[in-house]
Order: structure tokens, then sequence, then C-alpha cells
């Protein structure tokens, strides 16, 4: 049981941290496209009104790609682009459908529409007001909570702290594995425990070939003293005679 959250807590951990860096990159790749946020050539943008419902909603997350060639616009095509208005000091960015295009003399523009307007846009949208393509996904309510990121206060609350807490936890279990290994004598593996087996054998062996060539010299017959002494009278004997 404890092994299993051990394990829940460490891929949590983990699905946080790459979730805290996914929105690090595309806060500061927003700085430096204009505010829109990229990654791999997407961009998350959230929906700021209901002009576009039933197709996505205020507050949705929608996702745009980068335009290749803007010869493969056409009509019915979603896009994201800027517009004259300013709020805020930033200007406006819309995402509504293409119900026409326009060809003057090789430069094309844009007619576009609202789903849920009853009339076209005013202004007419060329090449270099658009953003991006609407890839057709869309999440609801992400938007808002990709919004409350882009703050300050929704940058630390959400991302620097929770950073913190990962890298805590990760350290604390360092430690904690560090402790464990002083404390515990050291576990020999297979192959250690194969070799000192194998060595041991070999001494076995060894040991016993030792005995054996040391028992088989001792039971060598060796001449007996009075053997000797007779067969020493006999040939004095014979030498006399």
């Amino acid at each position: 049981m404890k092994k299993a959250l051990k394990i829940t807590l460490s891929v949590l951990a983990w699905i946080l941290l790459i979730f805290a860096l996914l929105i690090t990159v595309m806060v500061f790749t927003s700085d430096k496209n204009n505010g829109v946020p990229s990654l791999f050539g997407r961009m998350p943008l959230t929906v700021e009104s209901g002009s576009m419902e039933p197709t996505f909603k205020k507050g949705d997350l929608i996702i745009a790609k980068e335009i290749d060639n803007i010869n493969d616009l056409k009509e019915g095509d979603v896009i994201s682009f800027w517009t004259n208005e300013i709020v805020d000091g930033e200007k406006v960015i819309n995402t509504h459908r293409i119900v026409e295009v326009k060809d003057n003399n090789g430069t094309k523009s844009f007619v576009t529409k609202g789903d849920n307007n009853p009339q076209n846009d005013t202004s007419v949208v060329f090449q270099g007001d658009i953003i991006g393509k609407w890839t057709g996904t869309r999440m609801p309510v992400v938007g808002k909570v990709m919004k409350f990121l882009k703050t300050k206060t929704g940058f630390l609350v959400c991302i620097l702290i929770p950073m913190a807490i990962f890298f805590l936890f990760e350290l604390f279990k360092l430690i904690m594995v560090i402790m464990q290994m002083k404390q515990q004598p050291a576990k020999l593996t297979e192959s250690d425990e194969e070799e000192i087996k194998k060595r041991a054998i070999e001494e076995y062996l060894a040991e016993q070939n030792k005995l054996k060539e040391q028992s088989g010299q001792s039971e060598e017959p060796q001449p007996q003293p009075d053997e000797q002494d007779s067969q020493t009278t006999a040939t004095d004997d014979t030498s006399e005679q």
C-alpha cells in the first residue's frame, strides 16, 4: 500500500512539473510573439466573447496553428487575427469564420463573421493580421485557467510554488534513500554470491586434495629395524664362509 502511494505521488509530481514547464515556456514565448503563446507551432488562445457560440464559448481554450501558405485558407475556415480594437493598452484578438475570400491583384484579404453575430465584421482581415487557423481543438473552461496563469499571482500560486514543492519532495526522497543505505549493510548481488560460492568450493576441493596427498604419503611401507639387522647378519655369515 505504501509503495503504491509513493508511486502515485511521484507520478503526480512529475505531471505537475511537466505542466508547469509547459506553462512557463508558453508564458515566455508569448512575450516574444506579441502576447500570443506558441509551442511547436501551436497557439493556445482564450475565447473572450460569445461571438462564435455554439462552436465554442467564452472561457474555452482553443488551439490555433501557424499558417504556412495564405492561399490554403478558404471559406468556412476559422481564423484568429488581430483587430484594430485596443483594450487595456493591448490589441484584441478575434477568432471568426471566413465567409468570403477576396483577391485584389494577387493580394488576398478575408471577410469574417462570428457564428453568433448577425452581420459580418466591419474590417477586412489581411495576411499580416492573421495569427493562425483554428485546428478544431476546444477545451471548455480551460481558457479561464490559462488566463489566470498568465497573471503574476497565477504564475506564483500555480507554477512556482508547486515546482518548489516538487523539488523539496524529491530532495526529501533522496535524503531518505541515503539514510537507509547507511543504516543497512550492503546487499550482495547475485553475481557476487555466485563468485563467493565458487571460491568456497574451490578452496574446499583444494583442502581435500591436500589431505589425500598427506594421507597417501603416511601409508607408504617403511623398512623394519629387525629385518635390516637380520639381513646384515646374514651377509656377514656368508662373507665368513
